[in-house]
């Protein structure tokens, strides 16, 4: 073993305590000899930064503790050997339901909206139709899923350059899947409402045959030899993969090792992350619909910024099974598509329990396309209406947040029009931002070989600019202890955020941060235009609600035609 390897096993050994390692020549010198010892000087250190304070007589006998034949760095190095890279999860599970509430129960029904579609006289027109009409004209015959896929191919190939929103095109994969939907569907054999739909992957999404990159340059060459359930599913559903699609270096913001993913709106803009291509193809056409995940907004930001809609299923309702893990507890799969209907299609897919994650729920999804709106209970978010104040030095950003309020007001006038009772609503005051790092330490844990194999600076450099180095090593300085704490607080705040929601199905806002943590579901669609480009309206549901804010949502569209626009490129 290396005396550099040394170092960086004894820095994290350290850190993962919250034993500081810098500015202390005699641990240097200790791992100079491969002998660490702890001294008072590191405890020292390590309780000022966890905002502790230890006696002398505890330091002491904390050392003795530390140094001894029982120390808990003992088995560091075991754990290290052990290999786990990404794809091991841990054994606690995170489950969003509180206490006594009941789970969902019954059977899963879909019953799409009756389509009335005619074939587009260009290619054009064909590109931008949402899902729901592809669909409806490849069942009646009017055009061949080969016909579909050499147009998307065709688009891909045009449009990256300007977008930077692919990874790798699946060209051998998408023409032998065409091809199989063309002979099964003239056979008589047809397989649902995405037989022969071409649409693209998030690259987290594992699939063999093809680079598996999770946008970040240590990766550039990876292949996993396992496919994706998500990818499976789809599969089987008859979809035609044409694209594994770009996302932020190890999914945060829009910039991957290749560029920074653009919005087709505004191509001087990015295309907001992590889920940046997904977004930007499904604008722009370029799919028929597209698969991304969610952390921490990385569904719902791209969505608003490139004016789609956007899907975040409730934690534990589609299977992270071959995708790549950021967070255990907060990872989520979702939708991205050009309408809530087609959300509703594409999660009805991809949703369920799949034997390989253990964090799924077997909880029904009913769609009815056509049920009333007016049996839901809705409520809007009382603080997404109050006056913005002026803010002299980001003028642009309170302009636009005003203009996407304005055009909110005007949404919550149509959603009246339905004949649907909104009424106030308040999340409650909770510290959920104190707690934010529980994604920073899961995402650390999940990323240790690069922190430990000095990979991380790799994803410095532009075009990625990732923060993760700097955030994976802070991580190391949680301790155990008050990750564990941060988590028993996010009990007690989904307590309180169910007991706001009380008897409600959805309500018009978002709080990412907030909901993200607790794992309920939320959509996005674009709610009309600010300097041209979309601004977005958010409807957050109930845990397994997403059949009610689809449906709000889709009630939504039927009434505005701000989905039906697109970009000119």
């Amino acid at each position: 073993m290396t005396t550099e390897m040394n170092r960086r096993r004894f820095v994290a050994c350290f850190s993962s305590l919250g034993l500081g390692t810098t500015l202390m020549p005699g641990a240097l010198a200790a791992i100079a000899n491969d002998a660490p010892t702890v001294t008072v000087e590191m405890i020292d250190a390590a309780q000022k930064i966890a905002g502790l304070s230890f006696t002398p007589a505890e330091q002491e006998a904390l050392l003795e503790r530390l140094n001894g034949e029982r120390s808990p760095l003992k088995g560091f190095e075991a754990i290290r050997a052990a290999g786990l890279g990404n794809d091991t999860a841990p054994a606690l599970v995170f489950n969003p339901v509180p206490p006594g509430k009941a789970i969902p129960k019954g059977e899963s029904s879909m019953a799409p909206s009756d389509v009335n579609v005619s074939m587009p006289s260009t290619d054009e027109e064909l590109a931008f139709l949402p899902a729901t009409h592809l669909g409806r004209l490849v069942a009646r015959r009017d055009v061949k899923p080969t016909e579909l896929t050499k147009l998307y191919l065709a688009r891909l190939k045009k449009y990256d350059p300007v977008l930077h929103c692919v990874i790798s095109l699946t060209e051998d994969i998408a023409t032998a899947q065409a091809k199989r939907a063309d002979e099964e569907i003239a056979a008589g054999t047809y397989r649902g409402p995405l037989h022969g739909i071409p649409w693209g992957a998030k690259d987290l999404l594992a699939v063999r045959g093809t680079k598996t990159t999770w946008g970040a340059t240590p990766y550039k060459e990876q292949r996993i030899d396992t496919d994706a359930t998500v990818y499976t599913r789809l599969t089987e559903a008859g979809a035609v993969l044409v694209a594994k699609l770009s996302m932020g270096a190890l999914a945060s913001g829009d910039r991957w090792f290749g560029a920074r993913t653009r919005n087709p709106w505004n191509t001087e803009q990015g295309s907001s992350g992590s889920s940046a291509g997904p977004g930007a193809a499904t604008a722009a056409g370029l799919v028929g619909f597209a698969i991304g995940t969610e952390t921490r907004g990385s569904i719902i930001s791209p969505a608003t910024r490139n004016g789609v809609a956007g899907l975040r299923p409730t934690y534990g309702r589609v299977s992270r099974y071959g995708a790549m893990a950021l967070s255990w507890s907060m990872d989520k799969i979702g939708p991205m598509c050009r309408s809530a209907e087609d959300c509703a299609l594409v999660f009805d897919a991809i949703r369920g329990p799949d034997g390989k994650d253990n964090t799924l729920f077997d909880v029904p999804f009913v769609w009815d396309g056509g049920r009333d709106v007016r049996e839901l209970r809705v409520g809007y978010l009382r603080s997404a209406f109050d006056e913005i104040e002026d803010d002299p030095e980001n003028a642009d950003r309170v302009a636009r947040q005003r203009a996407t309020q304005r055009n909110n007001r005007e949404a919550l006038d149509v959603i009246r029009s339905l004949g649907v009772e909104l009424e106030p609503f308040d999340l409650p005051d909770v510290p959920s931002d104190a707690i934010g790092f529980i994604l920073t330490t899961e995402s650390a844990a999940a990323f240790d070989d690069l922190t430990l194999e000095g990979d991380l600076d790799s994803m410095k450099a532009p075009p990625e600019e990732s923060r993760w180095p700097e955030s994976f090593r802070s991580a190391r300085f949680v301790p155990a202890v008050e990750y564990i704490q941060a988590n028993r607080l996010r009990m007690r705040i989904m307590e309180q955020v169910d007991e706001a929601l009380g008897d409600l199905d959805a309500f018009i806002g978002s709080n990412l941060g907030l909901t993200n943590l607790t794992g309920h579901p939320e959509v996005s669609v674009p709610g009309g235009f600010f300097e041209g480009t979309p601004t977005s309206l958010r409807f957050t549901g109930k845990l397994f609600g997403e059949a009610e804010i689809l449906l709000l949502a889709h009630a939504y569209q039927s009434k505005t035609d701000h989905h039906q626009k697109h970009p000119t490129l």
